[in-house]
């Protein structure tokens, strides 16, 4: 039976509610006292797992000190699963209220509120690929822009379509950034102008970290695909609806997407998740052999999405399921690397906007508000078509037991600054 539901407690009083119990022990990067250390969470404390190295709590494990000490974390996620996973362990056995490590009177060493330290960035990104595997989404958009009774295009139901993104541009959450400017077409027939976006929009998407490259020439096998994943972030793919019309044709959005994303600084392991796996949406045709499943690659972890306007309290907006994916992570990543693609450690890829079956679970301002015909209207009297300057958008995410345990993966925030 998955480990969630085996009985864990831990010596330290941590909230029920916390996105990190015993049962999570996330990773990633805090900057403490202006050194990067990969860290892990418990409540609401950073576990220095460096320190924890010192005290010699990972014995007989196969744990360079040196890929606890870097900038980012794709040294210790390159030592492989083998190794990451039985550090994992490891911290649940020390942090277990059997304390057979007798470590607990030492926790001073090894822990640190995380209210005192930065989180940044975890993961050196050197290539990102955003996908386009909800199926409502991408029917509630080829609806409002092409013909309703072909909202998906031919190829949707066969593969899963993505496109390479900027990973440049891809931030750690709570960093501000200022509305993108670009080209738009706001008169059909008329030139085009230049300025800010007027239509800032949210992506609620879930990331995947490539935890094991593959060849170049050779191909992840469907069956193999979670082996080379090392974990998932909460992820928003921020765009510009108006650049993107504009632009897109014919080779997709640019301007419209590359100027940031926002990802939670916290990577939930797969070994962490396995009780949430459940079976996604029934194939409508038949596929082809190797994106053909044979177990369940799909995850129920609740997902909301707020807005928060300056000086005001965050206000719901969104809460939807990574079990509506229709293409699951493992079909993503199999079809991503069929023609030899090579993948390496540190790459991401995100599912793109994860939309439910009604209103309140789309994924997207562009969905919520079906493009500005049905303007949200929030707590202080104002509404929202798309985002305003000073909003802040807040994303969360995470999966639950039955007895009440939660794996989360911490907020996925940012700012919008006004433009130049």
């Amino acid at each position: 039976m998955p480990e969630i539901f085996h009985a864990r407690q831990s010596w330290l009083n941590t909230d029920k509610n916390s996105d990190f119990s015993i049962y999570n022990i996330p990773f990633g990067i805090a900057k403490i006292k202006d050194h990067f250390e990969a860290v892990s969470a418990i409540g609401d404390q950073v576990i220095r797992i460096k320190s924890l190295h010192q005290l010699n709590c990972f014995e007989g494990l196969q744990l360079p000190i040196d890929a606890l000490t870097n900038r980012y974390l794709n040294d210790f996620i390159a030592l492989g699963k083998s190794t990451t996973s039985a550090v994992r362990n490891r911290i649940q056995m020390i942090f277990d209220i059997a304390d057979s490590y007798n470590i607990a009177s030492k926790s001073a060493q090894f822990l640190i509120p995380i209210t005192e330290v930065e989180m940044m960035l975890p993961i050196q990104i050197g290539d990102y690929t955003d996908f386009y595997s909800s199926r409502e989404h991408a029917t509630n958009v080829g609806t409002m822009f092409r013909d309703p009774a072909n909202a998906l295009l031919p190829n949707w139901l066969h593969l899963p379509v993505g496109y390479h993104g900027r990973s440049s541009s891809i931030i750690a959450s709570g960093i501000p950034f200022k509305r993108p400017k670009g080209q738009q077409m706001p008169v059909e027939g008329q030139p085009p102008v230049f300025g800010p976006t007027k239509q800032l929009d949210f992506e609620l998407e879930m990331g995947f970290v490539i935890g094991k490259g593959n060849n170049m020439g050779d191909q992840i096998a469907i069956d193999d695909a979670e082996s080379h994943i090392f974990g998932l972030m909460l992820f928003n793919d921020w765009s510009a609806r108006d650049l993107q019309k504009w632009e897109y044709v014919p080779l997709g959005p640019f301007l419209a997407k590359n100027f940031a994303s926002t990802i939670s600084p916290w990577i939930v392991s797969l070994e962490a998740l396995n009780a949430f796996k459940v079976q996604g949406p029934e194939p409508t045709v038949a596929l082809l052999p190797y994106l053909q499943q044979t177990e369940a690659n799909n995850y129920n972890i609740e997902l909301e999405v707020y807005i928060q306007p300056e000086s005001q309290a965050p206000y719901k907006i969104c809460h939807s399921n990574t079990k509506f994916l229709y293409w699951s992570m493992a079909q993503q990543l199999a079809h991503h690397t069929v023609n030899g693609c090579n993948m390496r450690v540190g790459d991401l890829c995100a599912s793109g906007t994860i939309s439910g079956p009604s209103p309140d679970s789309y994924g997207s301002m562009l969905e919520i508000a079906w493009k500005g015909t049905k303007p949200v209207a929030l707590p202080d009297g104002t509404t929202r078509n798309f985002i305003a300057d000073g909003d802040t958008v807040i994303m969360k995410a995470w999966a639950e037991s039955p007895d009440g345990h939660k794996i989360g993966f911490g907020d996925c925030s940012a700012k919008i600054l006004p433009s130049n």
